[in-house]
């Protein structure tokens, strides 16, 4: 469990698209924010969680649950809810996020890898915000 990070501004984003580029070694998701300046951020991935996040925004299953899909019904059989999915850092390259959850428990915040955070965040049945840290904009 991580602490949400104090004092750091936020602002909501939408996950634009996953973008695939022969040319770069790692697909790229794009973001975008829902109000102005509509300041963008591009996020490499991995391809196999490129293909999960590009599944997630197309809304389609898979035949054998992915493991956002099964961690998003775990959650919905145990009345948990995604508050919201936030973009903290990025450290050499690679950002850092953290899944907030609701449960009948209280409120949990975990530490989670990025993709997995905005597959978990498109997997529920009202999508949950994906907010990122204003610091992050350059």
């Amino acid at each position: 469990m991580t602490n949400f990070t104090q004092g750091e501004n936020y602002r909501v984003m939408d996950i634009e698209k996953v973008s695939y580029d022969l040319v770069d070694s790692s697909p790229i998701v794009n973001l975008i924010e829902k109000e102005l300046p509509f300041r963008s951020l591009e996020i490499p991935v991995a391809l196999a969680d490129a293909q999960i996040i590009r599944h997630c925004l197309a809304g389609t299953v898979a035949v054998r649950p992915t493991t956002s899909e099964l961690l998003s019904d775990v959650l919905n059989r145990m009345n948990g809810n995604i508050i919201d999915v936030r973009i903290v850092r990025c450290e050499n390259g690679i950002y850092y996020s953290e899944l907030d959850v609701m449960t009948p428990q209280g409120r949990e915040t975990f530490d989670c890898r990025t993709s997995d955070g905005l597959a978990l965040a498109l997997r529920q049945r009202v999508a949950a915000p994906v907010l990122c840290a204003v610091s992050l904009f350059s």
